[in-house]
């Protein structure tokens, strides 16, 4: 009998600890969710809150009260009537595209060497990439601007992307992706034949697909929004770029907010697109890193 009194104390012992250990596992999950209910509460607040005063009209925008009786698309169809949307939507895909195509493809030349090659004054090249990137954007905008000039690409497009077209940023994610690649894939295309850019372009590029929607991430978000450079590049703003553009709807609709938030709506939803795109392959290029 004493045994089994000892056995069934000890049972219920264990079952208490059971419990508390479920009791204590249960509250720390519902506090993590409730934290990161709360980070994406703030992370989203002003998106949402610039969307709702999108979507209703003659209301003030500190007002967070919405109903359905507001609902308008009157500052979408506004900002399409007044600007000719298509035209600065046209320049900024141009922006963009050639800010990504140009990127990815000499970033990831750049990082083949210093990554799979042995040469002198390697590591030196590879430091001085990494020092550039102390400096500021805006300390470089003087010399851009006056070799811009020089190449008589004042006013044009290109002169947009080419000052920002490869990143050191590119690059050194494109070295460390390619240095994950087995050495082995590279030593066995020599001895087959491939030449260096053949190995480049069917074994490295194929490894790095993770990188390279990340850059594209990056670049898509950098170029799109760009506002201060094609400002100071071009004189036409028939030129400009949808960000740049949509700064003059506060002078231009004696600053009705909603037709602001409206524009800037619409400039939003490509970044969205282009991220749910990539977003795998970006998560795959971030986990990787983290491992690394």
């Amino acid at each position: 009998m004493e045994e089994r009194e000892v056995c069934q104390i000890m049972s219920n012992e264990r079952g208490k600890i059971t419990f508390t250990r479920k009791k204590t596992r249960i509250l720390k999950r519902i506090i993590t969710y409730l934290t990161l209910i709360l980070i994406a509460v703030l992370c989203a607040g002003p998106f949402i809150w610039l969307l709702l005063s999108s979507l209703r009209t003659g209301a003030n925008i500190y007002d967070l009260q919405f109903s359905l009786k507001q609902f308008t698309l009157s500052n979408y169809t506004g900002v399409m009537e007044y600007m000719d949307l298509g035209k600065y939507v046209w320049n900024t895909v141009l922006i963009t595209v050639g800010g990504i195509i140009i990127d990815v493809i000499f970033s990831s030349m750049c990082a083949y060497p210093l990554a799979t090659m042995e040469f002198k004054g390697k590591n030196v090249i590879f430091g001085l990439l990494i020092a550039t990137m102390i400096i500021p954007a805006a300390a470089g905008m003087i010399i851009n601007y006056l070799t811009i000039s020089k190449m008589h690409l004042l006013n044009t497009l290109l002169g947009v992307i080419l000052p920002g077209s490869v990143r050191t940023f590119s690059i050194i994610l494109m070295r460390q992706s390619y240095l994950g690649i087995p050495k082995e894939l590279i030593e066995a295309s020599r001895i087959d034949g491939a030449g260096e850019l053949r190995i480049w372009t069917t074994v490295m590029i194929p490894g790095i697909m993770p990188s390279i929607s990340t850059i594209v991430i990056f670049d898509f978000i950098a170029n799109w929004n760009s506002f201060l450079w094609p400002i100071i590049v071009l004189q036409d703003p028939d030129k400009y770029p949808l960000a740049t553009a949509l700064q003059y709807l506060n002078g231009s609709f004696s600053y009705k907010f909603g037709y602001v938030a409206a524009g800037t709506i619409i400039s939003i939803i490509p970044v969205l697109i282009v991220f749910i795109i990539c977003q795998k392959n970006y998560i795959e290029a971030v986990s990787g890193a983290v491992k690394g």
